[in-house]
């Protein structure tokens, strides 16, 4: 059984056509606290994006922006924080079996847009943006309160050091 992901949102292929297709998701609360959960967030508050849906001969681009207040919780202290993120994406949809037919590796660079597999002629744009959600979050996030924190626990810079904390435990030993 395959699982419903928290913020699903199908649109076939059948539905886009040759012209652009414009739209709005608005995660509900329910979505949100789903969310939060998977992504170990204390709570997301918002999460909405805007987007165009455009289909070509291979590929569907799906390009819009992206807008959630959130709450992280700082990598030095613990603490919950807020924080809001705008972010723009560029995703294109290209078919599964064509990913697994492809004889070498795909390479993005920098400018490049991300790239989500679908099949069965069905795309989750919900997944999608749940999924560029969690890429813009911060991997180690500060709050307001961690620099003080830090300075408090790490006195010098050879502290800091990968040996530092071992140091300071040498001299607990009896």
């Amino acid at each position: 059984m395959i699982d419903t992901p928290e913020f699903s949102h199908i649109v076939k292929l059948s539905e886009i056509g040759s012209t652009p297709r414009t739209g709005k998701l608005s995660a509900s609360e329910e979505e949100r606290h789903k969310l939060a959960q998977r992504f170990d967030l204390p709570k997301i508050n918002t999460l909405d994006a805007a987007y165009i849906l455009l289909a070509s001969a291979n590929r569907i681009s799906f390009t819009g922006r992206l807008e959630s207040d959130l709450q992280q919780r700082c990598s030095i202290t613990g603490e919950s924080f807020q924080i809001r993120l705008r972010e723009k994406f560029d995703i294109a949809f290209i078919p599964k079996a064509e990913i697994e037919g492809a004889d070498e590796e795909i390479e993005l660079t920098e400018e490049d847009c991300d790239i989500i597999e679908y099949d069965n002629g069905q795309l989750d744009l919900g997944e999608a943006i749940a999924q560029t959600l969690y890429l813009a979050l911060a991997p180690f996030p500060r709050g307001p309160n961690a620099d003080v924190v830090a300075r408090e626990i790490l006195k010098s810079p050879e502290e800091a050091g990968p040996f530092g904390a071992l140091a300071a435990l040498k001299n607990k030993l009896p």
